[in-house]
């Protein structure tokens, strides 16, 4: 990002080290005694306290310095690691974030408020070797720090100033450690002619005279080591300023610093060095929308030459056809994986959300997750946190019972949930699982009956009822609470999901837990399809669903009644007439096709009249007119200029369904 404003580079860098270190709060509030949690804790706050006074933060520095203060403590063994102290470091982390992001609307009686907090924590607690202490021991005067002497050599890169580097703060950082003599090094200062006045040429020698351990003066130039030349050598053997007979002066002087070495080799991958990426380099999300577009619209061109290239008799002009149809096909996908990220990152917000709900209500959750590593394009993951923060916050405040009622129920006390994503078909399932009491069926049906939701009497599978749940205005709540209760948040969640072309499907069991299963695309950009004629119009079938063509047997061509199934190698599968779903006015082909789709874990025949061949297929949004026609899910533009639906399988199937129901009963 040259050229850019050198804060937003830092509120980037800071708030990816915000959420690494939330991650890392979090699994200290379990594991207390981590040391290299600590330690990595300790790391991620020097490094926002170094950069945000770097870039004029100086309220930001100011704060991290006092939270960090706390963790050094915990370091160096003179302060015991709480639950508690996590907790307060989480506010003080939400608060950093606050002055980072909107200083504007920090409230400064909210920081202050924190800092008392973590004073009164930190200040009343011991050492652990003073706990350990036998009552009657002799007390033993705790030996005096040894100061040792150190020469510091470092030059930065030419182009540190403007990184937002200043070698003058890092000075000031290494006098803070103790008496400090520099010697500014010139040797390298070019000629005025090829001076540059935006670069640096200096060096410095700095002779460091200090009871900190040499860790101590390394995390000064933590956030620029990788890129500069740095030597720290010490000079003298330190000596013990005060210390008892009976303790040696080396012990004194080596415990400390050396187990903090030990423990803090592991850290970087939690600091600066995650932030490198492995030479990953950060890209604006707007420049890779404008890449999909292109590649879009290059698709599009391609296709309209591969049209033209097969009505040609030049030999050469088809060999070229087909050369740019691959690298397209190539240059798609590399721009698709590009696109795609894991949905980890996604997951890992709402281990805070639980924390944060968990301690409001008074009640004790666990959650786990599986299939992180799953892949989804980053536009779907950034739509989908507001729903699935709605349905998390449901399956909390309605679906989990208080400690009492599981353990009145026979359950344990602490409630559990469970957030699971994988691949299925050319689906992605997420879906999140509670062990709580289950959806009340009787409770929703009388209230969707009294909102006139549906009609008294009706018959509904459980399926069918539960999705009343996400009608406007909805709700069982008896009361009104911060969390729910208004009747808002769950209609959200299916307008998002109807939006990025998704579904959503509720199972529950009463007393044993709920599960919601969300079925979302991979991509909202381009997609692999299969293109087929239905009376005159074409239709994108995506290639993902399908699993293979046959020909309809012509004993099932002129049956209009009765059950509709065909036998594929000793296999019943149920068809759709699509001619009928759709109305086709013109004669039916003499030879129709099914293509078999796998739709909602089934299998499904889809006839149609011809079957045209495979189809790179860029997916264009309908209309406002159109976006409420759930059987298509996007349009695209085909070779010839004309446009041709992609069909929604899963609606289609379940209007099937719904429309000639005895035809697919098994």
């Amino acid at each position: 990002m040259n050229g850019g404003d050198p804060t937003d580079t830092f509120r980037q860098e800071a708030q990816e080290l915000l959420e690494q270190l939330e991650q890392i709060l979090l699994d200290l509030t379990r594991t207390p005694d981590n040391a290299e949690l600590v330690d990595s804790t300790f790391r991620a706050l020097h490094t926002i306290k170094g950069s945000g006074s770097m870039f004029g933060f100086d309220e930001v520095a100011g704060f991290t310095h006092h939270v960090e203060s706390a963790f050094d403590l915990v370091r160096k063994g003179k302060v015991a690691m709480t639950a508690a102290l996590a907790d307060i470091a989480l506010a003080g982390k939400d608060h950093i974030r606050n002055l980072i992001e909107r200083p504007e609307s920090a409230d400064p009686a909210a920081g202050k408020a924190i800092l008392a907090r973590l004073e009164a924590t930190v200040g009343g607690h011991a050492a652990p070797a003073d706990v350990a202490k036998p009552a009657d021991a002799e007390p033993v005067a705790a030996p005096a720090a040894a100061t040792a002497k150190w020469r510091v050599h470092f030059r930065l890169p030419a182009d540190a100033l403007a990184t937002g580097t200043n070698p003058l703060l890092l000075i000031d950082e290494l006098r803070s450690l103790g008496k400090a003599t520099v010697t500014p090094l010139l040797d390298k200062i070019p000629p005025v002619a090829a001076l540059n006045a935006t670069e640096i040429h200096i060096g410095w020698d700095v002779e460091l005279e200090t009871d900190k351990p040499k860790t101590a003066i390394e995390d000064v130039f933590m956030f620029v080591m990788d890129e500069m030349e740095l030597k720290i050598e010490q000079i003298d053997v330190p000596a013990p300023v005060s210390a008892t007979a009976s303790m040696p002066a080396p012990v004194a002087a080596e415990p400390i610093a050396s187990k903090q070495a030990a423990a803090a080799k592991p850290a970087p991958q939690n600091t600066t060095e995650a932030l490198k990426g492995g030479g990953s380099i950060r890209v604006p999300a707007e420049r890779l929308d404008n890449l999909m577009d292109r590649v879009g619209e290059l698709v599009i061109a391609q296709s309209r030459l591969k049209q033209i290239a097969a009505a040609s008799q030049d030999g050469e002009f088809k060999s070229i056809s087909e050369e740019i149809e691959r690298l397209a096909l190539e240059l798609r996908d590399t721009t698709m994986g590009v696109r795609m990220v894991p949905i980890a990152q996604l997951f890992g917000r709402f281990r805070r959300l639980v924390h944060d709900l968990a301690s409001e209500l008074g009640k004790q959750i666990s959650l786990t997750t599986s299939g992180e590593e799953t892949e989804l394009d980053k536009t779907v993951i950034e739509r989908l946190n507001d729903p699935l923060v709605h349905l998390i916050r449901n399956s909390i405040d309605h679906g989990l019972e208080s400690p009492e009622q599981r353990q009145a129920a026979g359950k344990s006390s602490q409630g559990h949930i469970h957030l699971s994503a994988r691949h299925t078909g050319d689906k992605v399932l997420i879906s999140i699982t509670d062990d709580g009491k289950g959806l009340d069926r009787t409770r929703i049906r009388a209230r969707a009956e009294e909102n006139g939701l549906i009609q008294p009497g009706q018959e509904m599978s459980d399926s069918e009822l539960f999705q009343v749940i996400f009608q406007p205005g909805f709700s069982t709540a008896q009361k009104v609470t911060n969390l729910s209760g208004r009747g808002v948040g769950m209609d959200v969640v299916k307008r998002t999901l109807d939006a990025l072309r998704g579904s959503i499907d509720i199972a529950s069991t009463a007393g044993k837990g709920t599960e919601i299963a969300l079925r979302l695309p991979l991509t909202l950009a381009i997609i692999d399809g299969l293109l087929v004629r239905i009376g005159q119009g074409r239709y994108v079938i995506p290639l993902s669903a399908v699993e293979e063509c046959v020909e309809l047997p012509a004993e099932e061509e002129g049956r209009s009644s009765g059950r509709n199934f065909l036998n594929i190698r000793g296999d019943l599968v149920p068809f759709l007439r699509l001619r009928e779903m759709f109305n086709a006015t013109t004669p039916p082909d003499k030879y129709q096709k099914v293509v078999v789709v796998s739709a909602n874990d089934m299998r499904v025949g889809l006839v149609v009249d011809q079957v045209i061949g495979d189809h790179q297929t860029v997916i264009k949004s309908l209309s406002k007119l159109h976006a409420g026609v759930g059987t298509f899910s996007g349009a695209t533009i085909l070779g010839d200029g004309t446009v041709a639906l992609i069909l929604e399988i899963a609606h289609l199937v379940a209007r099937g369904q719904r429309e000639r129901p005895l035809k697919l009963a098994s």
